[in-house]
């Protein structure tokens, strides 16, 4: 795969942002709705817990600078967080004014305000001057590894990030659809984390860098590797040309030019990620976007703002319905054929479990197929026994501090938790940093 093209030409155009930045007029008759409460619900509901009274409460006296490094105190990635997390079901789904009937405070929006400011201004944050003996890797360069980094590089610690793709920043990089978070945002909290001292190393745990060698370098490793491919369909016709997951598709029209989506597209799943894909798609041209999902829209796991921006993103929802084959003509996708499915008892993930009905096959036609099942388990860096347990297919850690079995090791991200939002792997990320801390400050003591 050649090198990452940043940014992508039309994409700006193409993918304008849900949620426009406000001006500063607007951001302060906005702060001065805020009644900045003692013991903040908004602050508890976030997983990171910013202080929110406080940097708003900076924004109205036009301390913007202030504002912003409130945030980073709290999260380093304010930037990308500010864009991508569910405020609804968040900070602003907690806001005090909903309980007089009011809109809420929006605070994603003025996280945003700040965050832009501390970013034009260039100025960045202050590095500890390093500590000898000690020292970390962390591996993968998503959210809960640049957490991790900047809370130990804040306290003097040497942090090395081992991340096998050409740019760092995982997911926001390369996985977050670009109406939400452009690539060059990502890549710009990446170069603050790099500004405290952290280095980056382009290099695969597990292939080109063995565990054993981080363990004679390093002190401590804290796994962030995330999650692995997405989820096989397992049905004829899947590495048909025309096929691509939802991952992919979004690196692909994220960081590289040219890319051709279809004229009729399928999407096959009901979560945020396949909505993602089917909003991409529309916006890249297609000219029909199909949803398709084997159980109903009550069970869909998308957020409900998620589904209802796509209907008006012009996508076509279809439910009780599962691929059973993908049709080729012409050596192409051409068609998936789904049968109709019933719901029936409650399964391990406690939803109605779909089952097929005999006889009851169709076929939507098609020339692109982009399937959004979840992604499996990345645990093939652990192939050889570390004394690190796992729990349903993730690894277990203790979840105050991120401790795993092996003392040696911490994890955290999407690779504990299954797959959640970047803000819950950037508080992953700084609770290890704070006990990976502890732990070396005791060592050395000893």
């Amino acid at each position: 795969m050649s090198q990452p093209a940043l940014p992508v030409p039309d994409n700006r155009e193409r993918f304008p942002e849900l949620h426009p930045a406000l001006d500063a007029n607007a951001a302060l008759a906005e702060a001065n709705r805020c009644l900045f409460c003692f013991d903040a619900p908004c602050t508890a509901a976030c997983p990171t817990h910013i202080d929110v009274p406080r940097f708003i409460k900076k924004i109205s006296s036009g301390n913007l600078r202030g504002s912003a490094l409130t945030i980073l105190d709290a999260n380093i990635l304010g930037l990308s967080c500010s864009r991508v997390c569910p405020v609804d079901v968040l900070c602003e789904g907690a806001c005090v004014m909903l309980r007089y009937n009011q809109k809420p405070i929006e605070i994603g929006r003025l996280q945003r305000h700040a965050m832009d400011y501390f970013y034009a201004r260039r100025t960045g944050l202050p590095a500890s001057p390093p500590r000898s003996g000690r020292s970390v890797a962390c591996v993968g360069g998503g959210p809960a590894s640049l957490a991790c980094a900047a809370e130990l590089r804040r306290r003097g610690y040497p942090v090395t990030i081992f991340d096998n793709r050409p740019l760092p920043g995982g997911l926001n990089t390369y996985g977050i659809a670009e109406y939400k978070l452009r690539p060059s945002d990502s890549l710009r909290e990446v170069d603050l984390v790099r500004s405290l001292g952290v280095e980056f190393r382009q290099a695969e745990v597990g292939g080109t860098v063995s565990l054993d060698q981080l363990e004679k370098e390093f002190d401590l490793i804290f796994l962030g590797a995330g999650l692995g491919a997405m989820d096989r369909l397992g049905i004829p016709g899947e590495q048909l040309p025309g096929v691509i997951d939802a991952l992919h598709f979004i690196e692909r029209y994220k960081t590289f030019p040219g890319f051709q989506v279809g004229r009729r597209v399928v999407v096959i799943g009901g979560g945020n990620t396949a909505i993602d894909a089917a909003n991409a798609a529309r916006r890249l041209g297609a000219e029909e976007v199909h949803l398709i999902y084997r159980r109903s829209e009550k069970e869909m796991p998308a957020f409900p703002f998620e589904y209802h921006h796509s209907k008006v993103e012009g996508v076509r929802f279809h439910w009780l319905a599962q691929p059973v084959e993908i049709v080729a003509r012409d050596g192409r996708a051409a068609a998936v054929k789904f049968a109709e499915t019933r719901l029936e008892e409650l399964d391990a993930s406690g939803r109605r479990r779909a089952t097929p009905v005999p006889g009851s096959d169709f076929e939507v036609a098609c020339d692109m197929v982009i399937p959004a099942l979840g992604q499996s388990r990345f645990l093939a860096i652990l192939h050889e026994s570390r004394g690190i347990e796992l729990n349903r297919g993730s690894i277990a850690v203790d979840r105050p501090t991120g401790r795993t079995a092996n003392p040696r090791y911490y994890a955290g991200g999407d690779c504990v938790n299954g797959g959640r939002e970047v803000v819950d792997a950037v508080a992953d990320g700084k609770r290890a940093a704070l006990a990976m801390a502890r732990q070396l400050e005791g060592s050395t003591n000893g």
